[in-house]
């Protein structure tokens, strides 16, 4: 049997239609929120550094790390001590004469452990578009070996320094009187100066 709408019961009447919605009614909760409203992002206000307190703060910053030569102008060779690697020495050598390379010392340099420091490593040290792998000043050419050895070095050259002023001191206490035209008291007037012109190496 037929259920279309039009149909009629058995007792000849119309069934009763439904109350009930055939689907749920949309809620206001279930509705899609409106997007909140953006506010749109300030710009940043940037405030200059006062001139005077920079300049101030560069120069100390200068003289604290010895940049500066005795008449107050830059040094072309200085090197903040602090980029340098924790292990390591830094020493500008000699890489050219007039121009001319002396492939000897670059031998003698290499044997004692110095390699050039690559440019890689400080950009800054050298001109925008430089190409170069080695950082130089000069004739100069600044290279690098492990500290321990630079100290041991210094150390040797130290000691030969005193065992030189030594031998001279005996030599001239060991004079014979009148060696020098006059004499003290016995003693020689000459003197030997003790001033090392070298660093010391820290223990």
């Amino acid at each position: 049997m037929s259920t279309d709408k039009d149909t009629l019961t058995l007792d000849g009447t119309r069934p009763a239609r439904s109350r009930e919605p055939h689907a749920p009614l949309p809620t206001p909760s279930s509705a899609a929120a409106p997007a909140p409203a953006t506010t749109p992002k300030q710009p940043e206000t940037y405030i200059e550094e006062d001139p005077r307190t920079r300049a101030a703060r560069r120069a100390a910053e200068l003289r604290e790390h010895g940049a500066l030569d005795e008449d107050g102008s830059t040094s072309e060779f200085y090197i903040d001590p602090a980029v340098i690697p924790d292990g390591w020495s830094y020493e500008w050598k000699r890489l050219t004469v007039l121009g001319a390379t002396d492939p000897g010392y670059q031998v003698n340099i290499a044997r004692a452990g110095w390699e050039p420091v690559p440019a890689s490593r400080h950009r800054n040290l050298m001109p925008d578009g430089y190409q170069g792998n080695t950082i130089e000043r000069s004739g100069q050419i600044l290279m690098e070996r492990p500290k321990e050895i630079t100290d041991a070095a210094y150390a040797r050259e130290y000691a030969k320094a005193r065992g030189q002023v030594r031998g001279k001191e005996e030599q001239l206490h060991g004079a014979p009187a009148g060696t020098f035209g006059r004499d003290n008291k016995g003693s020689p007037m000459v003197k030997v100066g003790k001033s090392y012109d070298m660093p010391i190496p820290e223990k």
